[in-house]
C-alpha cells in the first residue's frame, strides 16, 4: 500500500512534485537537477520497497533460489544507485543542516547495511546475512515513518512543519533500526 500511495503521489497526483517544493524553506539552485534526483530516489526507494519483501518470503526462497538471488541483486542495486541522488537531495532537505545531517546518516546506514547483507551473503553467513538485510529493509521504510511522525507531531501535538520534520528525519532511522533490533532478536529467541 504505501509503494501505490508513495507511486501515486509523486509520479501521477503531482508529477512536478509542487506540494513537495512548497515545503522547502530554502531556496533550489538548481530546480530541474532537484527534480531530476528526487524522482531518481523515489523510484529506486519504490523498487526496494518492492524487491524487499519478494526476498523475505519463505517460500518464494525455497520454491527458486535463483529467483531470490536475482531478487536481491535488484534490491541491492536499488540502494546502491540510490545512493547519490538520495545524498543530493539531503543537502535541501526542510529544516536546514540539522535534517542534513540525520539524512546523511539515514543514507549513509541504508548503504551499509544492504552492504553487509549482500556481502554476508556472498560468503554464505546465511544468519548475518538476514539480520543484516533486516536492518536495511526496516531502512526502506523511512519515508514512512517520516510521514506518521510528521503527521502525528505537526498536526495532532501542533509543532511547526518545520521542526516536527526535523525531528522526523532523525527518528524515523532510530525506530525503524530499534524495529530491526527487535524483529531480529524476536526471531533468535524463537528459533
Amino acid at each position: 500500500m504505501w509503494v501505490l500511495h508513495t507511486f501515486s503521489k509523486n509520479f501521477i497526483v503531482d508529477p512536478s512534485l509542487n506540494s513537495f517544493l512548497s515545503r522547502k524553506d530554502q531556496l533550489l539552485t538548481n530546480e530541474a537537477l532537484w527534480l531530476l534526483m528526487v524522482r531518481l530516489h523515489i523510484a529506486l526507494a519504490i523498487l526496494s520497497l518492492i524487491t524487499g519483501p519478494l526476498g523475505a518470503i519463505k517460500a518464494l526462497r525455497q520454491k527458486s533460489l535463483s529467483f531470490h538471488r536475482w531478487n536481491g541483486r535488484i534490491y541491492v542495486l536499488s540502494i546502491l544507485l540510490n545512493f547519490i541522488p538520495g545524498v543530493y537531495v539531503s543537502f535541501f532537505a526542510t529544516g536546514g543542516w540539522i535534517s542534513t545531517i540525520g539524512f546523511l546518516i539515514l543514507n549513509t546506514l541504508w548503504l551499509v547495511t544492504t552492504f553487509l547483507g549482500y556481502f554476508y551473503a556472498r560468503k554464505r553467513q546465511i544468519a548475518l546475512h538476514s539480520r543484516w538485510i533486516t536492518r536495511s529493509f526496516l531502512l526502506s521504510f523511512a519515508n514512512m515513518t517520516i510521514y506518521i511522525i510528521v503527521a502525528i507531531s505537526h498536526h495532532a501535538v501542533g509543532f511547526s512543519y518545520g521542526a516536527s520534520y526535523t525531528i522526523a528525519v532523525w527518528l524515523c532511522w532510530i525506530i525503524n533500526l530499534l524495529l530491526a533490533e527487535w524483529i531480529i532478536h524476536g526471531k533468535m529467541l524463537t528459533a
